[in-house]
């Protein structure tokens, strides 16, 4: 990615880094409530009409000597609009969470931000999707998982109750592109 792609990335609107060395064996446990300035930079990243409550909660354990197995809860009520009557609605979103993050092999790692092809024109390598999610400068960031997962946990059609589209009564069928041309047959009498 150019210098100037990556000055244009806005950083992600709930931030709260984990680091791997802070994390013991046994593991701490967060509950992570985001304030009225971090919900409502979410919800604009997110194209929310509005986000009252946005609430994670979850356990960092360590997974094997260089990795991190998170897992928990993320928990949101958020403000669409229907995709039916246009009218405002409000949804719950719950969402678990059970993640391993492992650092990337060595054939993987390339610098942050880096998403096009190397200049010598060979190909990034692919992640598995199997696999373990990336450690990202030897940590997690709690607040960005939460971010996700709400992104995932959204229903991208919101719909109230009962809302059934129905067509406009007054609607002529639409005759086709071929209209004028049968116009021109009938005419000639061909």
């Amino acid at each position: 990615m150019s210098e100037r792609k990556a000055d244009k990335q806005e950083p992600a609107p709930w931030q709260v880094p984990v680091a791997m060395e802070d994390v013991a064996e046994a593991g701490p446990h967060f509950d992570l409530v985001a304030d009225d300035d971090t919900r409502a930079a979410v919800a604009r990243v997110v194209g929310l009409r509005d986000l009252p409550r946005l609430e994670a909660n979850f356990d960092v354990t360590r997974h094997g000597a260089d990795g991190l197995h998170v897992s928990g809860r993320m928990s949101a009520t958020v403000g669409q609009n229907c995709v039916v009557t246009l009218e405002p609605l409000t949804n719950e979103v719950e969402e678990d969470i059970d993640l391993l993050f492992a650092p990337p092999p060595p054939s993987v790692e390339r610098k942050a931000g880096d998403d096009e092809a190397a200049e010598d024109g060979s190909e990034r390598p692919q992640r598995s999707w199997n696999g373990p999610e990336p450690l990202i400068g030897g940590g997690v960031d709690l607040g960005a998982l939460a971010t996700e997962f709400l992104i995932l946990g959204l229903d991208p059609y919101p719909r109230k109750p009962g809302a059934v589209f129905e067509l406009p009564q007054d609607v002529k069928p639409d005759p086709g592109p071929f209209a004028a041309l049968a116009g021109l047959k009938d005419k000639h009498g061909r």
